[in-house]
């Protein structure tokens, strides 16, 4: 698609639209698009595509909101918006509980935080978006799936490849990706056709969250010499700002999964919820993350993890409780290729399904409590007790112990240097000629 003079607000290039010739056999070509399934969200991105769907493509769009645990979200607001823009059909469906059980569950048993920091939020919600949009659109009848992804970003992987796997008979139109507008286009062409809109020039962050975290990108947070300013945070106190007092979290887990609080068995979804607020309100959570994307850009985003940054940290000194030493070194490695393979969207890869089964047979003696101490930004777990521990304090103590002879050790050692001690040798009389 050309731009008009080159010119950065102008907003007449879309009007001269042509798509792109297909490179992969699930995108759509404009005579194939007639009826499409839009993951909307009624941002500045989908809700400015609602509307460029339906005049560039004379397509039908149902609107499909997918409620993962956005905290401010007015889904009735959404819906309403959606029918307001054109949309012949405009849902809201609740997968809160879905989302619980079917990816945030499998990524605690996994401690999965990509490159070991990020906990993986949007990247567990996009599969599961992809998945209602393909059973939406058979139930539709539609022939197509359009997101609001762009060609830089890790999305486009994660919903495309479920797509293509799930519903290979559906074709996939990605407008942001496909037109070329960046977002001081996108938000001028928004006011020019009425579409109301929250994102301004002035704070152009791109927003995306759910119960397990909340991520910013954009505008000068895309600098990483630029400190994040204070606008940027909408979940977390920052920590100048939280109490000055500990306040201390008790989560019960069964089988890796957190299923109480303070002695009180929850619902996960409650649980979750309950443990973000504790966390946000002491300032837990904030993450300034520089990671490497499936497509090779390093980015920075800002993150706002609290529940994901409080339970993985117990979930994590759990493990370390119950398992043997060998177990832990080998799981820690497990859990970075698992997060790896979640973060690139393989979602249905076999190699994921083998590690979710080990992951599932290694947490089945993860139970017991832990208390997390929370205070200004930090997580410090401070308790830990379990049926299945493998610390016994008699041994452990420094006192006087009958069952553990320490006159044997000096045996043990001798014949567990003895390899290491033998090279060394060797190596030395090389050295000496």
């Amino acid at each position: 698609m050309s731009r008009a003079a080159n010119d950065p607000g102008s907003t007449s290039a879309v009007t001269e639209f042509s798509a792109p010739a297909a490179t992969a056999h699930y995108l759509a070509e404009p005579h194939e698009v007639h009826k499409v399934v839009l993951l909307y969200s009624g941002g500045l991105d989908t809700s400015v595509m609602l509307k460029w769907i339906q005049d560039h493509y004379e397509a039908e769009v149902v609107a499909l909101c997918i409620n993962l645990g956005q905290p401010d979200d007015d889904f009735d607001e959404v819906k309403q918006k959606a029918i307001d823009l054109g949309a012949v059909a405009s849902l809201v469906v609740d997968a809160r509980e879905e989302f619980v059980r079917d990816y945030v569950a499998p990524a605690i048993k996994a401690n999965a935080r990509y490159q070991g920091s990020y906990p993986l939020f949007t990247a567990l919600g996009r599969p599961l978006l992809a998945k209602i949009a393909c059973d939406v659109a058979r139930e539709h009848g539609a022939d197509t799936v359009a997101h609001g992804c762009t060609g830089k970003g890790n999305d486009q992987v994660r919903i495309d490849a479920v797509v293509a796997t799930l519903a290979p008979e559906l074709k996939v139109i990605a407008p942001v990706r496909e037109w070329g507008m960046g977002r001081d286009e996108e938000i001028a062409y928004a006011k020019e056709h009425g579409i109301p809109v929250s994102t301004t020039v002035a704070r152009p962050y791109s927003i995306d969250d759910n119960l397990w975290g909340r991520s910013s990108e954009g505008g000068v947070i895309e600098d990483p010499a630029n400190a994040p300013p204070d606008d940027v945070y909408e979940l977390v106190t920052p920590p100048t700002r939280a109490p000055d007092v500990v306040e201390e979290l008790r989560i019960g887990f069964r089988e890796g999964l957190p299923v109480s609080l303070d002695g009180e068995e929850l619902e996960p979804v409650e649980l979750i919820g309950r443990v973000a607020d504790a966390a946000c309100r002491n300032g837990v959570g904030i993450l300034d993350n520089i990671e490497d994307r499936v497509v090779g850009l390093k980015v920075r985003d800002i993150y706002e993890v609290p529940a994901a940054e409080v339970i993985l940290t117990a979930h994590k000194e759990l493990e370390k409780l119950v398992m043997t030493g060998r177990e832990n070194a080998l799981k820690a490695e497990l859990d970075l290729l698992w997060a790896q393979l979640a973060y690139e969207g393989l979602w249905y890869e076999p190699l994921l399904d083998s590690l979710n089964a080990f992951m599932n047979r290694s947490n089945e003696k993860v139970d017991g409590e832990v208390t997390v101490r929370l205070y200004k930004g930090s997580a410090v777990v401070s308790q830990r007790t379990s049926p299945n521990g493998l610390y016994d304090q008699a041994l452990a103590t420094f006192d006087a112990d009958p069952t553990f002879s320490q006159n044997a050790s000096p045996g043990f050692i001798e014949l567990f240097s003895l390899q290491s001690r033998m090279a060394h040798q060797i190596s030395k009389g090389r050295s000496q000629g």
